[in-house]
Order: structure tokens, then C-alpha cells, then sequence
């Protein structure tokens, strides 16, 4: 009887993270599904759209940097080529030479991107660390040269454009309006998201994991470690020419830029700042890399430096990234600890904010007299107008600025301390929970 009741809770437990697992997927599933009927306008759906293709190849990269410990400098080179097929194919079904949906031209690109980290990978994954990330920066330096030197195939400065309204239509979808084209990306970016993190629960994916951790011990087992990170870059490099495809037909137009150091870079600086110790991690990296890119820099000129200081003080203080704040707080909350920890988020939040719109007013103030200063000396600036040649305006952010990191560090120490009780309780009530 004692061995029934054992095996029935074990069996029980063992099905409890399945059916969580199983709402978590649902929940993802309704947010894609939902979000274009709660942003119904066309700016919202556009957006959406390209951040369905950035979450692809996001957690693509992040099998090379999260899983696999391979910081790639050129990432973009695949989803870069795998946007060049796509469109070359696109072309050839509108000129009636090729009978191929519109909905299956990304497997095009994803095919691409799989066949050049065929030929590319094997070199590439040669060496590991250091070496490794040097090797994919001279790749992806010589692919965005190839993109200007070889314009039949590149469209020169001008790239390639195609019409994603063509081919075969069935039950009337032409992916003319954005509202199709968002839900074709939806079911790509589920699909791909699952087999993805279907990867890491596999024994190559495992195995990624080990030569990431101890590659010596790998060895030593009998496994060709190379091997190992050969695989694991093919099939990244599928899923980010699946996101390249996609990325040609949403926007109809690829150039040199897609191929780019500038955008393997983005990739790496927001699959960090999502978190690239959780799965999770890129999809948070993602929505933020869209964010930045269309929304941000239309409200500053500045975004490049404010993006630069929230890299700087992720990697300072959270570079675990937004994932591992998210994770530490849902520990935090699951043992009860965290409502006293809500008032000093709270003075964090306000006197950072504070410190913020001091040192953001001297920004702005500085963008403008160096760009903008034909415009005269006044600027709006979170709806008051600043006069950025007036010595009183730039003293007065410098002391709201300096007052607020003063007031800001003094309620970071109060919980920092509050922080470290709360961490030892948990520790505590772990031990006990182990010891009944």
C-alpha cells in the first residue's frame, strides 16, 4: 500500500509541471492569437508582425549564445541570406516560373539559411570561445562586403523588392492586408517557438548544454564536441532563415542592411537584455528590440545612447537580464516574501525615475544644440519647454539628476538590506521543508 500511495504521488507530481507547461503554451497561443484584436490599428499590426519574426530569431540565436555558450557576431548573415532567397523565390512565383505558396516561401529562407550554415559552419564551429566569435565577425564583415559587391544577386544599395500578393489563393487569403500577413507570422512563430524549445529538451540539446558548461568532460565521455556545436548551428541557422523570410515578406524589401554587423549586434544586445538563461529570455528581448527600434527612435534622437546606458546597467546589475528579475521575484512571491518588498520597488521606481528625467533633460538638451540648434534654443521636453542655452535649465536637471541618485542609492542600501533578510528566510524555509 505505502509503494501504491508513493508511486501515485510521484505520479502526481510528475504530471503537475504538464499541465503547467500546457496552460503556459495556451496562454502564448491566446496572447498571439488576441493581440491584433485588442491593437486593431494598422501602425499595431505592423508592429506586432515584426515582432512575431523577431522572437524567431531571437531564440534562435540564444541556441548559440544561451544554450550553447557561442557568442556570434554574425547571426544575421543567416536570416540576412534566408531574406534574400525568400524574396528571389517570392520574385520567381510572381513571374509564373515557380508554383509555390506564398505561406511556404520562409521555408525557402529557412532552407537558405540551413544550406549556408552547412558550408560556413564547419569552419565556424572549429574553435569555441574567443576564436569562435572572431571567426563568425569576419564572416559577417565578408558577407555584408559580398552584398555590395555582387548586385545581380544583392540588388546593390538598393536590395531586391518583390509583391507578397501573388501566387496561388486559397480560401481568398492574398497576405495583402497586414491582418493575414500577422496571422501567417503568428503561426510561424508558435510553431518555430515550440520545435525550439522542443530542441533543448532533446539529447543534442542537452548535450549543447554540456559542451557549453564543461566541453572537457564532453570530450572525455566519447563525444566529438564539434559535432555537437556543428548540429546545433545548423539548426539555429534554419529557424533564423525561417525569421528572414518572413521579415522579406512583411516588408517587401531586403538590402545589405539585413546581412550587417549592425544587426547580428541587435540580435546579441537584446537577446541579453531578454534574459539568455531562460528560454523565455529572447521572446521578452524581442518585443523590446521592436519597441526600440520603431517606437523609440521616433520619439528621440537620442535612443542609440539611452539603449547604451540600459545595456550598461543591465550588465552591472541584472545580467541575468529582465528574464532572471522576473524568475527571482516569482521565487520571491511563490514563498510569500514578496508584498514586503513592494514598498521599496516602489521607492526604487519613483527616484529612479527621478534621477532619469534630470539626466534625460541634459541629453535631450545636448542632442539639440548639437543637432538641432538651427531650430533655435527651446525644445519640448516631457511637455515642458526647456531652453537648452540657458545655464539655469542645465543646472537645475543636474540637481534634480544629482538628487535623485543620492535619494536613489540611499533606498537602493534599504533593500539591498531588506533584499538579503528576505533570501536568508527563503534559505531557511527550504532547509525545513527538506528536513520534514
Amino acid at each position: 500500500m505505502s509503494a501504491f500511495l508513493h508511486s501515485s504521488s510521484v505520479q502526481r507530481r510528475s504530471s503537475s509541471p504538464s499541465r503547467g507547461r500546457l496552460m503556459v503554451w495556451s496562454l502564448f497561443a491566446l496572447v498571439i492569437a488576441a493581440a491584433p484584436l485588442v491593437f486593431t490599428s494598422s501602425l499595431s499590426h505592423t508592429i506586432l508582425s515584426q515582432m512575431g519574426v523577431a522572437i524567431i530569431v531571437c531564440l534562435s540565436y540564444n541556441m548559440l549564445l544561451g544554450q550553447g555558450g557561442m557568442l556570434s557576431f554574425g547571426h544575421a548573415v543567416y536570416s540576412g541570406l534566408g531574406a534574400f532567397i525568400a524574396m528571389h523565390v517570392l520574385n520567381a512565383v510572381s513571374k509564373g516560373s515557380l508554383a509555390l505558396p506564398v505561406s511556404l516561401i520562409p521555408l525557402a529562407g529557412g532552407l537558405a539559411g540551413l544550406v549556408t550554415a552547412l558550408i560556413l559552419g564547419w569552419v565556424t564551429t572549429k574553435k569555441s570561445a574567443t576564436t569562435f566569435a572572431m571567426i563568425t565577425l569576419g564572416i559577417g564583415e565578408l558577407v555584408w562586403a559580398m552584398s555590395l559587391m555582387f548586385p545581380e544577386f544583392f540588388g546593390g544599395e538598393g536590395g531586391i523588392s518583390g509583391n507578397r500578393v501573388t501566387g496561388p489563393k486559397p480560401l481568398g487569403i492574398t497576405f495583402g492586408p497586414q491582418i493575414q500577413l500577422y496571422y501567417l507570422i503568428a503561426v510561424y512563430t508558435f510553431v518555430c517557438t515550440g520545435l525550439m524549445f522542443a530542441f533543448t529538451r532533446t539529447p543534442l540539446g542537452r548535450m549543447l548544454n554540456a559542451v557549453r558548461d564543461n566541453p572537457e568532460r564532453v570530450e572525455f565521455v566519447g563525444y566529438d564536441t564539434q559535432k555537437v556545436r556543428y548540429l546545433s548551428f545548423v539548426i539555429a541557422a534554419f529557424f533564423a532563415g525561417i525569421s528572414g523570410g518572413l521579415a522579406a515578406l512583411n516588408f517587401e524589401i531586403v538590402t545589405s542592411e539585413v546581412v550587417s554587423g549592425y544587426r547580428s549586434g541587435a540580435y546579441l544586445l537584446f537577446t541579453f537584455l531578454g534574459g539568455a538563461t531562460f528560454f523565455f529570455g529572447p521572446i521578452i528581448g524581442a518585443v523590446l528590440m521592436v519597441l526600440a527600434f520603431v517606437l523609440l527612435s521616433e520619439f528621440t534622437k537620442a535612443w542609440l545612447l539611452y539603449l547604451g546606458l540600459v545595456f550598461l546597467f543591465m550588465v552591472m546589475f541584472a545580467p541575468g537580464g529582465f528574464a532572471s528579475l522576473i524568475m527571482t521575484n516569482v521565487r520571491v512571491a511563490a514563498f510569500g516574501r514578496l508584498k514586503p518588498l513592494l514598498g521599496h520597488y516602489a521607492a526604487l521606481l519613483v527616484t529612479g525615475l527621478v534621477a532619469f528625467a534630470g539626466a534625460a533633460a541634459m541629453i535631450e538638451m545636448l542632442y539639440h544644440l548639437q543637432l538641432d540648434a538651427a531650430l533655435g534654443s527651446q525644445l519640448h521636453f516631457m511637455g515642458m519647454q526647456l531652453n537648452a542655452a540657458a545655464p539655469v535649465t542645465w543646472g537645475a536637471a543636474a540637481a534634480i539628476t544629482l538628487a535623485g541618485l543620492i535619494v536613489f542609492e540611499l533606498a537602493r542600501r534599504r533593500f539591498a538590506v531588506k533584499w538579503g533578510d528576505t533570501q536568508e528566510s527563503i534559505e531557511k524555509e527550504i532547509k525545513r521543508r527538506e528536513a520534514l
